[in-house]
């Protein structure tokens, strides 16, 4: 086992990779009542075409990660919930596009809970009529976010953006792609990403780490895995052009909403300067759009945002692209103010003390999520699949230079790759 250290934070993680592949992470922190478990595996909607080892190259059905998330909480005996809540525990669980998450919290029964968390997602229990049962929950679920505003600009932009790269699909899928789905197929998808060497457990909270590796271990231990070896993730080329400039849908809302974005190459998908290239991002955004921003109080102050305005940053293998905006009653106004002060930012270059202050401010931010195990579950989980140290973000920040946030400005705000969605009501 290894103990890693973090003194500035006043943190220890442990760490060990077991025989059959898992990498286990538990992070005690004394004194908490609450413990947070995530049991990740590196697999998420993008994943819809690969090849495991020693395998035929594979093409599966969009939306089929979500689909297989929904599936392993049912068992042959029921519902694994009611188990979680019998022994004190509050579970759940998420795909994202490069990941699918399972996990509890729970302030008591906590090694049970773990038992329970690895034991049901390591035993899948498909049926040809529990498949086409779920086929028409998630359809229905389809439907439902085809009316959510939010739901639709969202994607509306990431459509606009991304023509062959799978991050552009519904994480959930088409209700088409959905019925095509069959108990062989999540099988398949079952075995090739959720063996252990795929996945990792990360524990945060008052809990005995010594202890409770050795519960693990022993509930690993009890198990038989076949070997796996690494597998291959195809993407078709994307262009570098966005798809389509602009994309424009009609739904009841009472005020517009309009997001925007820009697309970039891809950098490193892993490791410390991808980890680097997106505080750096994220840090520039926050700079020019944030809360304590000249800009936002301007927009705020002529009324064409709320506090619904905001902004985001996000990356993955073959993907990178911000999203930018919220309600407004004047997209166009919207839009054209913030492409200007991009424009105006990226040849004058952001001071030097607005820097200063935007660097403080995220370095409090990510300090004040140390006291949430949550976040810490969350966050540690994303910045391990991305090659990174959440516990190292910090010591990042602080080595950040003027000069690379500025360079990132340039780069990033390309107005040749920049699309938007708008929402807009029948009034509107």
């Amino acid at each position: 086992m290894a103990v890693k250290q973090y003194p500035k934070l006043q943190e220890t993680l442990l760490h060990e990779k077991l025989d059959n592949g898992l990498e286990v992470f538990i992070l005690p922190k004394p004194g908490f009542t609450k413990t947070y478990a995530t049991f990740t595996t590196r697999y998420g909607s993008i994943d819809n075409h690969f090849r495991a080892a020693g395998k035929e190259e594979v093409r599966v059905p969009d939306g089929i990660a979500h689909f297989l998330e929904h599936k392993m909480f049912e068992e042959p005996e029921g519902d694994i919930f009611s188990t979680f809540a019998s022994q004190g525990a509050s579970a759940n669980a998420f795909t994202s596009f490069d990941r699918t998450v399972y996990l509890f919290s729970a302030t008591e029964s906590v090694e049970a809970n773990v038992n329970t968390l690895l034991n049901f997602v390591q035993n899948p229990y498909f049926t040809d009529e529990n498949v086409e049962k779920e086929k028409g929950i998630i359809i229905q679920e389809i439907n439902m976010y085809c009316d959510n505003p939010d739901w639709r600009v969202y994607y509306g932009l990431i459509e606009a953006l991304y023509s062959k790269h799978p991050v552009h699909i519904d994480i959930a899928g088409t209700a088409e792609s959905v019925r095509s789905i069959t108990k062989d197929m999540l099988y398949e998808c079952y075995r090739t990403f959720y063996h252990p060497s795929n996945m990792s457990l990360f524990i945060v909270g008052g809990v005995d780490a010594e202890a409770m590796l050795e519960r693990v271990k022993a509930n690993q231990a009890a198990k038989t895995f076949e070997p796996a070896g690494p597998i291959e993730r195809f993407f078709e080329p994307e262009p570098a052009e966005v798809r389509q400039r602009k994309i424009e849908i009609d739904l009841p809302v009472s005020l517009p909403k309009c997001l925007f974005g820009y697309k970039e190459e891809p950098a490193a998908a892993s490791g410390e300067a991808a980890i680097r290239r997106e505080l750096a991002t994220k840090l520039m955004l926050d700079a020019l759009l944030g809360a304590s921003s000249p800009l936002y109080q301007e927009l705020y102050d002529d009324n064409l945002i709320s506090d619904s305005f905001g902004h985001e940053y996000n990356t993955g293998p073959g993907y990178a692209f911000s999203v930018i905006g919220g309600d407004t009653k004047d997209p166009d106004e919207l839009l054209r103010r913030v492409s200007d002060a991009f424009r105006a930012a990226a040849e004058s270059g952001i001071a030097e003390s607005v820097f200063e202050r935007t660097r403080r401010k995220k370095i409090g931010a990510y300090l004040r999520m140390l006291n949430s195990p949550e976040a810490i579950a969350g966050e540690f989980t994303r910045y391990r699949l991305k090659g990174g140290d959440l516990f190292a973000v910090v010591d990042l920040y602080e080595s950040l230079t003027l000069e690379e946030i500025n360079a990132r400005l340039r780069e990033h705000a390309d107005p040749s790759r920049l699309a938007v969605s708008v929402v807009r009501g029948s009034g509107a």
